[in-house]
């Protein structure tokens, strides 16, 4: 498929997500940066998800929705958003979360000009009644050993150029981390736009796979050891340095 330069593909995947989908799709259609196409995955939902992303395709000509017929889980959910992308660029946004409307255009604006395929942003935490829990400020800038001593790329704030590769994300926990992991390493660095200025929202809901610190911990060792293949002892140095990190992020 040739790809279109300038243009961001943005890819959603949406399972019974009829409550939060519509606004989060109107987050992505209503960007600044207009040259945008957003791939709705529908991944087997049982309510109505289908229906508001045919309604909104109807309105705004940048929708394509594609249903899966079985639900495959997130990880082929993204990979098929992926391998229907045009754009040069691909982003990802949950169908619970929203952007700032110069999300896109700040961003590409910071890659260009730091001369970057891969950017980021700082990012709220928010409630269902969009109370802000905490503010995600990450670095400003990170390669492939900063990203081992945790994950600086909130997935719904990361922008990357197709041309670094086809990237996929893997059938596994903390599935977004690896895929980052990869894109940063291909990519050498990745770059913020200002870290004290959240442009995406990420929405809390409570006994969500983040909120489970005990899970969290055990993939983020078997990412070092199973999907990096660090050594023991260094895995062990980088481990320390992700659960100094987790605390920092929560605070």
């Amino acid at each position: 498929m040739k790809r279109v330069p300038g243009r961001v593909s943005v890819v959603m995947p949406a399972y019974n997500a009829a409550e939060t989908l519509e606004a989060s799709m109107q987050s992505v259609l209503g960007q600044s940066h207009a040259d945008v196409e957003l791939l709705v995955v529908d991944d087997g939902s049982r309510d109505r998800s289908r229906e508001i992303v045919e309604e909104v395709s109807r309105r705004d000509r940048r929708v394509t929705g594609i249903a899966l017929t079985a639900n495959g889980g997130v990880s082929t959910a993204r990979n098929t958003g992926i391998e229907a992308a045009s754009g040069e660029y691909v982003a990802f946004l949950d169908s619970d979360d929203r952007w700032h409307p110069d999300k896109l255009r700040i961003q590409l604006e910071a890659m260009r000009g730091a001369g970057a395929q891969v950017g980021y942003t700082a990012y709220q935490r928010v409630d269902g009644d969009d109370r802000v829990l905490s503010t995600v400020h990450p670095p400003a800038s990170v390669d492939y050993a900063g990203m081992l001593k945790g994950n600086c790329i909130g997935n719904l704030t990361g922008l990357y150029a197709r041309a670094l590769g086809e990237v996929r994300f893997p059938r596994a926990g903390h599935e977004d981390y690896v895929f980052w992991l990869r894109v940063v390493r291909l990519a050498g660095k990745a770059v913020c736009t200002d870290p004290l200025d959240p442009l995406a929202y990420y929405l809390v809901r409570p006994g969500s796979l983040s909120a489970n610190k005990w899970r969290a911990a055990r993939w983020q060792w078997r990412i070092y050891r199973d999907f990096e293949g660090i050594g023991v002892l260094p895995a062990s140095w980088y481990f320390v340095n992700y659960a100094a990190n987790a605390v920092m992020k929560r605070m």
